[in-house]
């Protein structure tokens, strides 16, 4: 159920100053670091920032997708990695349950999972199964009252701190949807091992790595609905969600993108006069905020048609696929309008401009997105 308008302008209004007051100030620390501060956890927490799209009954939010596309435009606002910690909550590491569990596994992972008690992580990628995901490898033996999980998957999101991983593994071996399962795997669990953090480009703080399942014996309850084969289509339906949620994080990205170029803009002075008043920096800007608001409205748009129920794959990869090129534009513009300060770690613009680079390859690339939204149009003209 959505908020009422006054609620809903007090949460938006609670995470601006969250992120203006607290997470801006601890960008740089972050990037050095590479870990986020457990006061700034806690806030989170606090804000009910893992639980923005988990039912009420379960302790989140039980935000619409449209109020939860807001509240992302205000966390893009900063770096992409304090997003990350909550998002696999938010999304991947949550909606699976959400959509496809058990009451008994809703009950007891929900809650900790809103509250950000527990971490949550979405096991789908894997080294030769990365945007073809049909062909994993990872295989799930049932034998008796359990299931045996051998496999590794590659780029796991949060995978260092989850306490919680939705595992897609082959429980048939024809190249099929139905031969995917999906379970729910405890961290700890014997036979599950990690890998060293990946040392990545760009998103410092937003931790990845390998997971692999060595004979890993998990009790048959951990079987995602009690039903093997729907493993696939969920994932393929929490991506959907996932892709509108990457959409409106990259809005945000692109908003403040625009505003530190302004600002560096209006104070820097060549030739006698801030270099705001060049026509080829009001260019770069103009094509910059043209470029934003169609993508602002494109989510908010693609947003209130899944929260009235509609299908929306097309418009989740149109959406996908536009604002996380957009931002790629945006952030090249920026870093040019500041220069050669442009590429100094000393301004924020030159960490975004990495940071950006990784939103056209996770949760499907670009050019999955081409072959989603092709397929789907064909499939509707035809």
């Amino acid at each position: 159920m959505a908020l009422d308008t006054e609620t809903l302008n007090l949460l938006l209004d609670a995470v601006r100053r969250f992120v203006t007051d607290r997470l801006v100030p601890a960008e740089d620390a972050l990037a050095h670091s590479g870990e986020i501060p457990d006061d700034i956890v806690a806030e989170m927490r606090d804000l009910g920032l893992f639980g923005l799209s988990i039912a009420p009954e379960y302790g989140g939010l039980g935000l619409t997708m449209e109020e939860e596309v807001r509240v992302v435009f205000e966390l893009g606002q900063t770096s992409p990695a304090f997003r990350s910690l909550a998002g696999t909550n938010i999304g991947i590491g949550s909606q699976s349950i959400v959509l496809a569990g058990t009451d008994e596994q809703r009950s007891h992972y929900l809650p900790k999972l809103a509250s950000g008690e527990l971490i949550g992580s979405f096991a789908l990628t894997e080294p030769d199964a990365g945007s073809d995901a049909i062909s994993l490898r990872t295989t799930a033996v049932r034998d008796g009252d359990y299931y045996i999980l051998n496999g590794t998957k590659r780029f796991i999101t949060n995978a260092p701190i989850a306490g919680l991983f939705s595992v897609m593994a082959r429980t048939a071996p024809e190249r099929k949807a139905s031969s995917i399962s999906c379970f729910l795997v405890d961290a700890g669990t014997p036979g599950v091992t990690l890998g060293k953090p990946d040392k990545k480009m760009g998103q410092a703080g937003a931790l990845t790595c390998d997971v692999i399942f060595d004979n890993c014996r998990v009790p048959a309850s951990t079987l995602l609905g009690g039903e093997e084969g729907n493993g696939f289509r969920t994932a393929m339906r929490v991506l959907d969600k996932g892709r509108l949620h990457i959409s409106a994080l990259c809005v945000g990205i692109a908003e403040r993108l625009i505003r530190d170029a302004v600002q560096y803009a209006t104070q820097r002075k060549q030739f006698g006069q801030p270099i705001s008043e060049f026509q080829l920096i009001q260019a770069m800007i103009a094509d910059s905020q043209a470029e934003l608001y169609a993508a602002r409205c494109m989510v908010l748009d693609a947003a209130r048609k899944r929260d009235r129920g509609e299908n929306t794959t097309l418009e989740a990869a149109c959406c996908k696929l536009y604002v996380t090129e957009m931002v790629g534009r945006v952030a090249d513009r920026a870093v040019q309008i500041h220069g050669g300060a442009g590429y100094i770690s000393e301004y924020a613009v030159e960490r975004f401009y990495r940071d950006v680079r990784l939103f056209r390859i996770f949760e499907g690339t670009s050019q999955i997105q081409q072959l989603v939204i092709a397929r789907e149009t064909i499939k509707a003209y035809s």
